[in-house]
């Protein structure tokens, strides 16, 4: 009855000045995108406890706190979109349909891992899915993005590619010359850099010469949109419109999604170039929370739809770590196997 009656809310105010994906998509796609963005920042939660707790071995890079740019950029794809992914990619794993179990499976070195636990935090893949994978290469995902773009444009599908990658990935050969193939021959992919604000511990502004990443589309005679990574709707709202022009062959956009990580680099950040001041600031503009308001204000959930989503996401969390905990390891005598092609 709640659902119905947050229907009968929603469909009462179509047409008004509601943001962007909220008069876009139903309402069982925006529920969804809120499970998403929970599910994203859970599991990595769940991850760093578990690494903490001596299940996770080597090194992982969280993306709380980006959960917007993921679940907004992949709200239009469909499953025969494909993605790649950078070395802070879990979240569009999620995003884009993984299994938390088989990613926590994967993070342990399980068998039943997506990549039989070959590939852990930074590789992890589902083809069937379109997720052409994880890469621990700064810009290594880029240059793929073009060539599976340029697949669909010879098997003349009307599929599109979304390239993901951080700010420290633009000032890399590799970003201009995939940019300006795609430009040159009009492929249907779309790239999105999730500024963050720090290559690592570089700061942006010591190292771009430009102060925005999307500056640089005018020189590849491409669409250049900044949004508010934070912002689902807004993100939602540029990839609907980059997508939207590379299916109608009108060729690549460059998305910049500011956003912002909570937590450091990586497991090994002592996270001592950014100040208490400036994490704080970011965290008051947590991506789920307003999100999660605004389903809210339009009557497109209620506080308990909200308050039981949350708890099936608690669920599907705790499932996963027993799944993974459970499950086989790889034998010794198989650790060539899944590794090179047939």
């Amino acid at each position: 009855m709640a659902k119905a009656q947050a229907q009968a809310v929603a469909d009462s105010v179509r047409g008004d000045n509601r943001p962007f994906a909220l008069s876009h998509f139903e309402p069982a796609v925006l529920e969804d995108a809120l499970r998403q963005m929970y599910l994203i920042r859970r599991f990595e939660e769940g991850a760093e406890e578990s690494y903490m707790r001596g299940l996770v071995h080597g090194t992982m890079h969280l993306s709380i706190g980006q959960e917007a740019s993921a679940v907004g950029i992949c709200l239009p794809l469909t499953d025969a979109d494909m993605i790649t992914s950078t070395h802070r990619g879990h979240g569009h794993c999620i995003a884009k349909g993984a299994e938390v179990k088989r990613m926590f499976a994967e993070f342990f070195g399980k068998t039943t891992g997506y990549c039989k636990g070959r590939g852990g935090s930074m590789h992890i893949a589902d083809v069937s899915k379109g997720n052409l994978g994880a890469n621990g290469i700064v810009g290594g995902g880029i240059p793929i993005a073009v060539g599976a773009a340029l697949s669909i444009r010879m098997q003349k599908r009307n599929d599109v590619v979304v390239s993901f990658f951080g700010d420290g990935a633009n000032n890399e050969g590799a970003f201009h010359e995939a940019l300006n193939i795609a430009a040159v021959w009009k492929l249907p992919v779309i790239f999105v850099c999730e500024n963050n604000g720090y290559g690592m511990s570089t700061s942006t502004a010591r190292s771009t010469a430009v102060p925005n990443v999307a500056d640089r589309a005018a020189a590849y005679a491409m669409p250049g949109v900044i949004v508010d990574g934070n912002d689902l709707s807004a993100v939602a709202e540029a990839s609907v419109a980059a997508v939207e022009r590379a299916r109608a062959g009108e060729g690549p956009s460059l998305i910049e999604c500011k956003t912002y990580r909570h937590r450091g680099h990586s497991k090994s950040d002592r996270n001592r170039y950014r100040t208490k001041e400036e994490i704080e600031a970011w965290i008051a503009r947590d991506p789920i929370g307003r999100f999660e308001s605004q389903l809210v204000e339009y009557g497109i959930m209620t506080r308990d739809a909200v308050e039981a989503l949350r708890e099936n996401v608690e669920r599907e969390i705790a499932d996963g770590i027993e799944f993974a905990k459970a499950s086989p390891m790889p034998l010794t005598q198989d650790v060539a196997m899944y590794v090179y092609t047939d």
